[in-house]
């Protein structure tokens, strides 16, 4: 049975999941909430974590060391590309990205350094 670590690494470089994936180079994990309630933790039968809820999936993200990273949005002067701006922030505030300097694409060695707090 692989820890929360090794089984989020497996999830993010199978590729089959759209609610989870490698950001910012494969330094960070990148979640869409609401998706991923529905494409891994709402599986039935084939559960890839124990949990089924999402503020438990949060809770072992920072049991393993991760912290959650703000996106910093520049904002336009004009008001038609600040609505827009405005519009693509609101989709984004779905998207949750994780960062952990143990947990990066271009070195799995290092995976073996996240452990449990």
């Amino acid at each position: 049975s692989l820890c929360f670590p090794q089984k989020l690494w497996k999830m993010l470089e199978s590729g089959k999941f759209q609610s989870i994936w490698w950001s910012e180079g494969g330094k960070c994990v990148a979640i869409n909430k609401d998706l991923l309630e529905v494409e891994v933790l709402g599986r039935e039968g084939q559960q890839v974590f124990r949990t089924q809820k999402i503020k438990s999936f949060m809770q072992q993200l920072n049991l393993y060391g991760f912290t959650k990273m703000q996106r910093d949005f520049q904002r336009s002067a004009s008001l038609p590309e600040f609505l827009a701006e405005e519009a693509a922030a609101a989709a984004h505030s779905q998207i949750l990205y994780y960062y952990n300097p143990s947990f990066n694409r271009a070195h799995p060695s290092l995976l073996e350094r996240c452990k449990r707090k």
